[in-house]
């Protein structure tokens, strides 16, 4: 071969080598980066071109599904309830991506999923049009309309968190202002556009998942954690009259004082002392700061671990803001700390977290929204097992049982619509101060509880933003207690029924009646 000859050959094959190279890099080493590109609408399109699976309740009501259209992307996402279940189902949109469940089970709806491996292998053999699986959630539509009715019937800012104690589902998560989910996943893409800049300007912040994603102080709540180390630690029993009764107390090494409720003497003192049940009871914040200083922040710190507050992992699968007590500089800050004021903030699934595990004997349950995986054709491929979170209980029994004695004498003082003779309820207020003048800024409104007292099924917490409807009136009995009675009224209510129907199927057929059934059909 004579010398250019060489050169062409040798140009070709540097060439050959390079496109080679190039290929390897788009198609292996990047592919998932240009896949995963908002700007790829092949992707974008190859994804509407096939039906995207449903997210169902618990009971099997269709919350967001996909309806064929004649238009380019083939396939319409539609949420039934839009804001009322938008915390939980998220938008799916083919701009702005998603959020909520359709986010975090995008594989499981959109069939890519390796637990839909054999579905679309069969989908290829056989030449059926491709699909994405379903997503079954734990959410009660029952508990979810109660807690959506009592946030929004007075425009309430705030959110709504149940948990069945003993398995860590989620049987309701509200957060309110809501948002309607169906125009971000309209094929118009001036719609989604107008819509998410809605949202985006809106100062109520309707796209905010007050649940999981906002943190706010706890108030006295957060008395339950201090009274559990107290407990678990030795450092106080339940019932001996050691604490403060004084309406106001003097912050340690400070000038700045703390006061009760109404600057009230808390009442049932002997001596001016009373015991942590009393405390807890009336909610006595010179008691409780005065419990936290003999707690020490490191059991605190601890015990609050214990209940998840301060893990930064935590996903149901929708991701959880982290709950902090706060760095707690010395022991002013620990008072104030005490009584869930200073840099003390939870978000509501973890102050539900709280009540549901005292409800269920110390145990804290993984929260979970997802109760099954099912294929296409509604079969199970896989199904939520109940988890105990890591680092073992958070109380022992014994503790757990009397902290839950103090919600209930705690929940006979608490005021508020929704008390039902035949339900026993545990619970706790909590009113908030919040803001740089706090005094004059209307109060975030708490309440935690769990029923049936001596058979916990739900567990719930309640936020009211800014006082609600009561401005600096506001207090957690006042506006939060009622909505939570609601929720878990309702929940009981359904659970009565459905024992009531399993009841009536076992129940022995009166003589002549099976013939007559089976005459019937």
């Amino acid at each position: 071969m004579n010398k250019p000859l060489r050169r062409v050959g040798l140009t070709m094959m540097v060439m050959v080598l390079l496109l080679l190279a190039n290929l390897t890099y788009v198609q292996v080493i990047n592919a998932d980066t240009y896949a995963n590109n908002p700007a790829n609408r092949r992707s974008v399109m190859e994804e509407y071109g096939r039906q995207r699976g449903q997210i169902v309740s618990a009971t099997g009501t269709i919350l967001a599904n996909s309806v064929e259209t004649k238009d380019a992307q083939h396939y319409l996402r539609v949420y039934k309830n839009g804001p009322e279940y938008a915390p939980v189902t998220g938008y799916y949109s083919s701009i702005f991506g998603a959020t909520g469940i359709e986010r975090a089970e995008d594989d499981v709806l959109n069939g890519s999923s390796s637990k839909l491996f054999v579905r679309r292998l069969s989908d290829l053999i056989t030449g059926r049009d491709p699909r994405g699986g379903n997503v079954q959630l734990t959410v009660d539509p029952k508990t979810q309309d109660a807690a959506y009715a009592g946030m929004t019937a007075k425009n309430f800012s705030g959110a709504v968190v149940a948990i069945k104690p003993s398995t860590g589902e989620i049987l309701a998560m509200v957060s309110t202002p809501s948002f309607d989910p169906n125009p971000l996943a309209s094929h118009d893409n001036a719609t989604q556009r107008d819509t998410i800049t809605k949202l985006d300007d809106d100062p109520t912040k309707p796209a905010l998942n007050r649940a999981t994603q906002e943190t706010l102080p706890p108030g006295s709540t957060f008395k339950l954690v201090v009274a559990s180390a107290a407990l678990a630690n030795g450092i106080d029993d339940a019932n001996t009259k050691n604490l403060p009764a004084d309406p106001t107390i003097t912050l340690p090494g400070t000038s700045t004082t703390l006061s009760n409720f109404a600057n009230e003497t808390c009442p049932e003192g002997t001596n001016n002392q009373v015991s942590v049940s009393i405390a807890i009871e009336y909610s006595c914040n010179t008691a409780f700061s005065t419990l936290a200083g003999k707690v020490g922040k490191d059991n605190l710190i601890q015990q609050a671990a214990k209940f998840g507050i301060g893990q930064t992992d935590l996903t149901v699968p929708v991701p959880v803001a982290t709950s902090t007590v706060g760095s707690i500089p010395d022991e002013a800050a620990l008072y104030q700390s005490g009584i869930g004021q200073r840099d003390v903030k939870l978000t509501p699934i973890q102050d539900a977290m709280v009540a549901a595990t005292i409800a269920n004997g110390g145990v804290r349950m993984q929260p979970q929204l997802v109760k099954n995986i099912l294929a296409p054709d509604m079969s199970s491929i896989s199904s939520f097992s109940p988890q105990e979170a890591p680092g073992g209980p958070a109380l022992s029994k014994d503790v757990a049982d009397q902290v839950k004695a103090m919600m209930l004498l705690s929940e006979q003082h608490t005021g508020g619509a929704g008390k039902q003779a035949n339900v026993k309820i545990a619970s706790k207020t909590g009113t908030a101060e919040h803001g740089t003048d706090p005094k004059n800024t209307p109060p975030h409104a708490w309440y935690v509880a769990f029923a049936p007292a001596d058979n916990p099924q739900i567990a719930v917490c309640v936020v009211v933003e800014n006082g609600g409807d009561r401005g600096l009136a506001a207090t957690g009995s006042s506006v939060a207690a009622g909505v939570g009675r609601a929720t878990i009224n309702a929940y009981l209510a359904g659970e009565a029924d459905d024992a009531h129907h399993r009841a009536v199927a076992r129940r022995p057929l009166p003589a002549g009646s099976a013939h007559r059934r089976r005459r019937h059909g």
